[in-house]
């Protein structure tokens, strides 16, 4: 980076990119020292390019709509329509590896909201690049995805953010700064549940195949997974659009889904990015090496992190709950929508939704009384999730759910997932990233082969 006393002689690009990574490097340096968004001209906006313009990455986009909106890329036009259509300078691509390639020169920063199973080599492209990167969640397919991303973005000096939404809100930081508090006591016990899935699952793969549409590309929607024909049934695809959560090849499930949702209020407040799981096991009802269960239940076993104590951390899916806690009183109900969590403390019970939203301690009587104690608000508030990431492209501090904390997180929910195909419990070297135990392919699913002409 040339000196900061000749200004004359940076390039946008080169200033913005330098001043992420001077800030990756030296936080407690001011931001008017690095530059950023409280001194950047409104001319100085960020050249972003998108992987998955329809769906989730219609909104992903759309929220990012204060930059310019250079790229767009969609293996299915029909579905990007909406955003084609809304971003009508954009140039249009298929093939996000060709559009990375010919736009290099003019982006900044990349969003990616493909289905899960093209997340990393998506995402590892952009930031082998130096392209900053937003990624829906869960951040990876596999958790040695997970682990790689993370370190390419610290070695890259990129800025990065993972789409759960719930981490930028006020409810997971009120949950977080109430746990520190002591307002529950010791929390050694966690219960999350979602009412995932609501797509076809415990189902057979279809036979025969069928003519693929003209507005798809079948072979790049596949991109790294194993190839398999194009097939309809009844004029529908079983693997699209939205219901792919529920196939291995392609998605995470009901865990893969909600669960980096849902378990990040308690994943902040609990510490547990510091620490691995040691163990975890699950029982499922139905599901096959196609798809994932109708309903599974998934407990996991943390030790102690500083002054918390050991954790045990049950997920529940497929309309399985945990039981009604004791300390509710009759009658009230307990359920704050879809998904949530309750946590269990050695001084009272504290209940969330799935985004950490509405917390409540358990009984109302011990909430109002720690109210009326008017706990502090220690942490800082989010400027909006998606306008943390773009802070942290031009030289501000790293947003929420970058992937330092974002990547542990997703380690986590994958884990889950390999007990729930296995069937067996699971001894766990997180550092390693090792199955201790020798449960059958077990350790051939911590990182999945990809199919030739695909890799990270």
């Amino acid at each position: 980076m040339k000196p900061v006393n000749k200004p004359s002689k940076l390039s946008r690009r080169q200033f913005i990119k330098g001043a992420a990574a001077s800030a990756a490097a030296f936080t407690i340096v001011p931001r008017h020292v690095l530059g950023g968004p409280n001194n950047t001209p409104p001319s100085e906006k960020l050249n972003i390019a998108a992987i998955g313009a329809g769906g989730r990455g219609g909104g992903d986009i759309n929220a990012c709509k204060s930059e310019n909106i250079v790229a767009l890329c969609d293996v299915d036009f029909r579905k990007a329509a909406g955003t084609f259509k809304a971003y009508p300078d954009a140039t249009k691509y298929r093939d996000f590896r060709k559009m990375l390639e010919k736009e290099e020169k003019n982006i900044d920063a990349v969003i990616v909201a493909t289905p899960d199973h093209c997340h990393a080599v998506a995402a590892m492209m952009a930031v082998k690049m130096g392209k900053h990167c937003y990624c829906e969640k869960p951040l990876t397919h596999d958790i040695a995805e997970a682990r790689a991303l993370r370190l390419a973005a610290r070695e890259h000096k990129v800025a990065t953010q993972m789409g759960n939404q719930g981490h930028a809100g006020e409810g997971a930081r009120l949950v977080c700064e109430w746990v520190w508090d002591g307002a529950i006591g010791d929390v050694t016990e966690v219960h999350s549940w979602t009412n995932r899935p609501v797509w076809p699952q415990n189902i057979a793969r279809p036979q025969g195949s069928s003519p693929v549409p003209d507005h798809l590309d079948w072979d790049l929607w596949l991109g790294p997974a194993p190839h398999r024909p194009y097939v309809e049934a009844d004029g529908r695809c079983p693997y699209l659009p939205f219901v792919w959560r529920g196939w291995w090849d392609f998605g995470t499930g009901a865990l893969g889904d909600m669960a980096c949702h849902v378990w990040d209020a308690a994943f902040w407040s609990l510490k547990l990015s510091e620490v691995y799981p040691t163990s975890v096991d699950a029982s499922k009802v139905g599901g096959n090496d196609e798809t994932f269960p109708l309903a599974s239940i998934v407990q996991f076993r943390f030790p102690a992190r500083g002054n918390m104590p050991p954790l045990t951390y049950t997920w529940h899916d497929g309309g399985l709950m945990p039981p009604r806690p004791a300390c509710l009183e009759p009658g009230r109900s307990w359920k704050p929508g879809g998904s949530g969590s309750l946590f269990v403390g050695s001084k009272g019970s504290l209940i969330c939704g799935e985004y950490g939203e509405s917390p409540r301690i358990i009984p109302e009587a011990k909430m109002q009384a720690y109210l009326k104690t008017k706990p502090k608000k220690s942490l800082p508030r989010s400027p909006g999730h998606h306008q943390e990431w773009i802070d942290a492209c031009k030289g501000g501090k790293p947003a929420g759910s970058n992937w330092d904390y974002a990547g542990p997180l997703t380690e986590m929910v994958l884990l889950g997932n390999l007990a729930i195909r296995t069937g067996e419990q699971i001894l766990w070297d997180g550092k390693n990233m090792k199955v201790t135990n020798n449960v059958k392919g077990a350790q051939e699913m911590v990182q999945r082969q990809y199919r030739n002409g695909w890799s990270l």
